[in-house]
């Protein structure tokens, strides 16, 4: 008997990520284990271990140069990143206050875990040797790891571990974490699609995941404020002051360097690129390191929103 994969979790079927995490509302009941164990393994990664298409591979352009340099960079820095989510999510199983909640964060526990995998094992397909890939994942992150990772995960750690605030976390997750990086992910997707290909099905995959993620993290959080209405300027509190904290944070600096090699890219190798277009109605080839960023940070704010309103939460957004 064939397996029913979910159209959200089918590598054919599933919207973009922007279009999911804004559109569409799935809870802890809809995506409990056997849910995950029916369209993730046997649906989104199904004849894809790597996060990709075995019959893909990378090409000369991406072994040495400002490509490689691009895609080093952020590559490190999320394996990185998603490392220590897997990490931090294991207190939000620990302090889940139901089966359905926990069964659910244990499954992002896993997703968060194989993005970790994948987007460090392409650095080997990249031409980093296996024996020191630790030692690169470190210097290819470098500073960032430090003075963007770090203070995220203490306060996860603070929040998740220290306090066991489930809906904290839940929150710190969906809003401030996930909710942030998530449109930077889309168009990584975008972007590297004629380029590199296989890192495109990598972020693809890692991608019809985060929608799982985010629309599920909203639907707890909304039911919780629903169910506890004198929890909410303290939740609001906590958004605000993530918020804050990001803004203080050196992402900008770190996605705009990523971005200069990027551009260096594609004016050496136009022709990979052709008139392939990012967005509708625009050409890889004639946008510039700043127009990408902004592009993300708006699809962000979009998404932020959408998301607060959402969860009855939108005086979070001042």
């Amino acid at each position: 008997m064939t397996t029913q994969i979910p159209p959200e979790a089918d590598w054919d079927k599933a919207p973009g990520l922007l279009e999911g995490a804004m559109d569409l509302e799935l809870t802890a009941q809809d995506c409990d284990l056997r849910y995950w164990l029916q369209a993730v393994p046997q649906g989104t990664l199904r004849g894809r271990p790597d996060g990709h298409s075995p019959d893909l591979v990378v090409g000369q352009h991406m072994l040495q140069g400002p490509f490689f340099e691009a895609i080093t960079k952020e590559y490190a820095f999320r394996a990185i990143a998603e490392e220590k989510a897997t990490r931090v999510l294991s207190f939000l199983v620990a302090n889940a206050p139901d089966i359905p909640s926990m069964e659910f964060y244990t499954t992002q526990l896993v997703d968060e875990c194989r993005h970790s995998m994948v987007f460090r094992n392409h650095l080997l397909a990249l031409g980093v040797p296996r024996e020191r890939l630790a030692e690169a994942v470190e210097e290819f992150a470098d500073p960032y790891h430090r003075t963007v990772i770090d203070p995220l995960e203490r306060r996860c750690l603070e929040v998740m571990r220290d306090e066991r605030d489930f809906i904290g976390g839940v929150v710190m997750m969906t809003i401030i974490l996930e909710g942030a990086l998530a449109p930077a992910a889309e168009l990584s997707e975008r972007k590297w699609r004629p380029i590199d290909p296989a890192a495109a099905e990598i972020d693809k995959g890692a991608g019809i995941d985060e929608i799982r993620h985010l629309t599920v993290g909203a639907s707890i959080a909304r039911q919780y404020l629903l169910e506890h209405p004198e929890d909410r300027d303290r939740v609001v509190a906590m958004i605000r002051r993530g918020m804050e904290m990001w803004e203080e944070l050196p992402t900008h600096e770190m996605v705009y360097e990523r971005e200069v090699h990027f551009q260096e890219g594609l004016r050496r190798y136009p022709e990979l690129v052709g008139d392939y277009e990012v967005w509708p109605g625009r050409r890889l080839l004639d946008t510039t390191p700043e127009e990408r960023q902004q592009t993300a940070e708006e699809w962000s704010d979009d998404m932020k929103a959408k998301r607060l309103h959402y969860m009855g939460l939108e005086e979070a957004l001042g």
